[in-house]
């Protein structure tokens, strides 16, 4: 899962090589990076989408002595199949370690007191002068909305800084003695900032074209959606001549059973999870050949004779949903990323792809035949029967089933896709769906939709921040104008190593490339890619790869 916090960066590292073509742009302060797909020119894709007045020192923008330098190589895995490894770097780029003071801040849909990175000018002047007189040296950056398509414009608010840290160990010895004082603080590092340009960035892109590929692209969660593994294990098992992780996935107990997907998912033409409200979604139809991008919702709705009730998930723990998005959800019915919202009302269908025990807890469930005939009905709990399916309800839902969850009844369950123009999706056998948020190219336009698919708030600025104006590992994926497909990583949260993107730097990246239709993946610790069966990439987390929920592969043909 996106846990984008930004707090815990990997040490710096030692960067792989990719000598094979180098281009140099000169001086200039607003550096752009080089389309890795054409090598023709620059493209301003890691540009800042605006200039942005700073009362800080000149280090924290681009100096007019930097230079970018660009070198990719390209690997041709399979006919169809290309890898290129980028290292864009902006020479003449300081980024520092900082100590950055927390606003007092109110979370908009429970009212709890929280922090945010940033507030208002009159938090800022208050701020400000509070440190002086502490006998600290404060600073005041401006920070503007990015080029988000549903937000507002302009300021979005005002960070409060305390000095310039060569190391990471310098800012956090300095911070105690600012956090003494009485303020909420977090030692960080500027080159994480969209606000200046990236010391340093590794990015892998993959391009796979349908027209010469003659394998198979699919999203899979590898046979059980109650699981976690990694993306280069799930590579290996199935000889995948590339692979990177796919959507948002429960981490923890507390949301529910770990590794199921939280937002849409479909494998090999059946549908196992439910869409968030309406998000971003890569449907790869006729196992890749048609890949498309769109916003989907999900309908689902169990029937017994006439009487009808409203499926609001498959595969997931009833009573939460992980990112919200479901009717009844509270504290909110709209998606709302790495948030849990319960339902009191569930009714949750399980299918033989949940390969762990069923949760237990109150409320009943009914099992049903490949038939769909009830089977019996009781207590939840057990396991999902080879061919058949589980429904199991809570509060008015339990009541629903144990009304018409008789033996030998019949209830059907009808599932309906839909994008946002109201057409309805339906799945072929060789057609999958790997879904994140949000979109970042439409129409060959940069529209980021980060508002209404729930990972930042214009009214909260204590929620989402960090997820989507601070640079991160990201995985990409898009779809150009030949109709090829464009998995993409970045590295980041490495100091000196690679930075990462923001949302509005992958929106710009990925129309640099190209792409006419582009959305976010999951991405943090989860960002992978996988040639050959080897990381390719440098992952986030101390501990190595992480165990992820689905992945999209790319197969090679099968022989005979």
């Amino acid at each position: 899962m996106y846990d984008e916090d930004g707090k815990h960066p990997r040490g710096a590292g030692v960067a792989r090589r990719v000598p094979r073509t180098r281009v140099a742009l000169g001086a200039a302060v607003v550096l752009a990076a080089v389309n890795p797909l054409t090598l023709s020119g620059p493209a301003r894709a890691l540009a800042p989408a605006a200039p942005v007045a700073l009362t800080a020192p000149a280090s924290a923008s681009a100096s007019p002595s930097a230079f970018q330098q660009v070198r990719w190589r390209t690997d041709t895995v399979a006919p169809g199949v290309q890898v290129r490894t980028g290292v864009v770097q902006n020479k003449g780029v300081t980024p520092v370690w900082t100590i950055t003071v927390q606003a007092p801040a109110v979370n908009r849909l429970t009212g709890a007191a929280t922090w945010a990175p940033l507030g208002d000018r009159t938090w800022a002047d208050t701020t400000e002068r509070q440190l002086r007189a502490a006998g600290f040296v404060p600073r005041a950056e401006r920070v503007v909305w990015d080029e988000y398509a549903d937000t507002p414009r302009g300021t979005m608010g005002w960070q409060v800084r305390v000095g310039s840290y060569a190391t990471q160990a310098e800012a956090q010895s300095a911070n105690q003695a600012v956090a003494a004082g009485g303020f909420r603080t977090a030692v960080e590092w500027t080159g994480y900032d969209g606000r200046q340009l990236a010391d340093r960035e590794s990015i892998h892109v993959a391009v796979i074209d349908p027209d010469r590929f003659r394998g198979t692209v699919a999203s899979t969660h590898d046979g059980n959606v109650a699981d976690r593994e990694t993306t280069s294990s799930v590579a290996v098992e199935n000889g995948s001549l590339l692979a990177v992780n796919g959507g948002f996935f429960i981490t923890s107990d507390a949301d529910g059973v770990q590794g199921t997907v939280a937002g849409i998912a479909a494998y090999d033409g059946e549908l196992e999870s439910m869409a968030v409200g309406s998000r971003a979604a890569l449907i790869l139809a006729d196992g890749g050949r048609h890949p498309r991008i769109a916003d989907l919702s999900t309908t689902v709705t169990a029937r017994a004779k006439s009487s009808a009730y409203a499926v609001q998930g498959i595969n997931r723990l009833p009573g939460k949903v992980r990112n919200c998005g479901r009717p009844g959800g509270a504290p909110t019915e709209l998606a709302r990323h790495d948030t849990t919202c319960s339902l009191p009302d569930d009714l949750v269908k399980f299918t033989p792809r949940f390969g762990a025990a069923l949760p237990q807890g109150a409320g009943t469930q009914v099992v049903l035949d490949a038939r769909d005939r009830v089977v019996s009905a009781g207590p939840r709990g057990g396991t999902v029967p080879a061919g058949g399916s589980v429904l199991q309800g809570i509060g008015g839902a339990a009541d629903w089933l144990t009304a018409h969850g008789r033996q030998g009844e019949r209830i059907s369950v009808r599932e309906v896709i839909r994008d946002s123009a109201g057409r309805e999706v339906e799945l072929g056998a060789h057609d999958s769906i790997v879904s994140a948020a949000p979109t970042l190219v439409k129409n060959g336009r940069v529209a980021i939709d980060a508002a209404t698919e729930g990972t930042l708030d214009p009214l909260d600025l204590s929620f989402g921040f960090a997820w989507s104006n601070v640079r991160q590992p990201r995985t990409m994926a898009g779809i150009d104008g030949h109709g090829r497909l464009l998995l993409v990583t970045v590295d980041g949260r490495q100091p000196g190593v690679s930075e990462g993107f923001t949302l509005g730097e992958a929106a710009r990246f990925m129309r640099s490339l190209g792409a006419r239709q582009a959305l976010n993946l999951d991405g943090g610790g989860s960002s992978a890619m996988v040639v050959g069966g080897k990381l390719v990439n440098i992952t986030s987390d101390a501990t190595g790869e992480r165990a992820v929920g689905d992945t999209v592969q790319i197969l090679p043909a099968r022989r005979g």
